[in-house]
């Protein structure tokens, strides 16, 4: 990395000894899985602390001490005294969970094929390439932020250059925190959070997206002359939803009332009632009044938990038939879970996710200013 003065990789090859489901495991049936696991956790007992993302499937969270999004995740594991610390998630939460656990504790990733595509969409080497081409063409102080779907290594880069990581609920807070401190911000990976986050700001004239694939695109001296600069990246999930959902799903449900995440595009954030986190959705439907109608537009899997969980709120996916999961956090099958749970009765970790010492120490640095802000 030509101005980041510590060394990293991409992430396709940071975890090559993370490994994959024995043959064994392959055909269980969820009866005998399930009494498998619950027969490792009660010989481990207190030893492991089980972490289920609101995104997993019912087969993961039914076995979660705790469940909900990735920072919320990573605090109650930094909280715990288990010495294992299973992330049902993928590679970026648990490498969030190692940085701010105590050393004593190993975070472990069930399944090697969970690796978010949109935190792949923002490798660090390609960040540090864009970043000197973009200070070269200014003056000016750029302030970036990355949201925390992202590698621990870009997390590590954002420190080193006065930067720092913001959730889905506090975007806005950590733009006018680099507003402070800068002046231009620098926003990856998500472009849609960072745009909904200009128009909470009233900024939505001073953006711009930086396209790094796109040679044709917006070149760096274009880009400085705006104070928010996008990175081209999406989640693959909500990036699926459009306003024509919500116009179906008013037509069938006239009373409906819609909540989307702020990953989605901005026509569909304005045209939904409500827009928030994943911990905001949840809560909107807790509170929800008994008939009320709720159309979630997010990850398929919470929408399927708030229906068990809320059985007197009418909760339906925004996009019927058409919502589709997550494919990184598929891949968590409840026979990984199976497999490194009983891997650790018999002393063997198995998929231990660890973020290089350096790369961990400058990580939390813009997680800790995340929290002052």
């Amino acid at each position: 990395m030509e101005t980041a003065e510590f060394e990293t990789d991409l992430s396709l090859f940071k975890y090559d000894n993370l490994e994959q489901l024995p043959p064994a495991y392959r055909e269980l049936g969820e009866d005998e899985r399930t009494e498998r696991i619950e027969t490792a956790l009660e010989a481990l007992g207190d030893d492991v602390v089980i972490l289920g993302h609101n995104y997993q499937r019912r087969e993961i969270v039914e076995h979660a001490d705790f469940i909900g999004d990735s920072y919320q995740l990573s605090k109650e594991a930094a909280n715990s005294d288990a010495d294992y610390v299973i992330f049902g998630g993928v590679t970026f939460m648990a490498e969030s969970a190692d940085i701010i656990t105590d050393d004593s504790q190993s975070v472990i990733l069930p399944s090697m094929e969970a690796s978010c595509p949109m935190a792949g969409m923002a490798e660090a080497l390609q960040v540090d390439a864009a970043w000197a081409e973009l200070t070269a063409e200014t003056d000016d102080e750029i302030i970036p932020i990355t949201y925390m779907n992202s590698y621990a290594d870009l997390k590590a880069f954002c420190a080193e250059q006065g930067g720092l990581v913001c959730t889905s609920s506090n975007a806005h807070k950590a733009f006018e925190y680099a507003f402070e401190q800068g002046d231009k911000v620098l926003f990856l990976p998500d472009k849609h959070l960072g745009e909904n986050t200009a128009y909470r700001l009233g900024m939505e004239s001073e953006t711009v997206d930086w396209d790094p694939w796109d040679p044709d695109g917006t070149d760096a001296a274009t880009a400085v002359d705006n104070d928010i600069i996008l990175w081209e990246g999406y989640c693959q999930v909500h990036e699926r939803f459009r306003e024509h959902h919500i116009d179906g799903i008013r037509a069938e449900y006239p009373d409906a009332n819609v909540i989307v995440h702020p990953e989605c595009r901005r026509e569909v954030v304005e045209a939904a009632d409500l827009s928030g986190s994943t911990a905001t959705i949840c809560e909107t439907v807790e509170n929800a009044d008994p008939g009320d109608t709720w159309a979630i537009g997010t990850e398929i899997h919470l929408t399927y938990h708030l229906q068990r969980w809320h059985p007197e709120v009418n909760v339906v996916p925004l996009c019927g038939d058409a919502c589709m999961d997550c494919n990184a956090m598929r891949q968590i099958d409840p026979n990984y879970l199976t497999w490194v749970l009983e891997e650790l009765v018999d002393g063997r970790e198995r998929n231990v996710i660890e973020v290089a010492p350096e790369e961990k120490e400058l990580a939390k640095v813009a997680l800790d200013r995340m929290l002052e802000i």
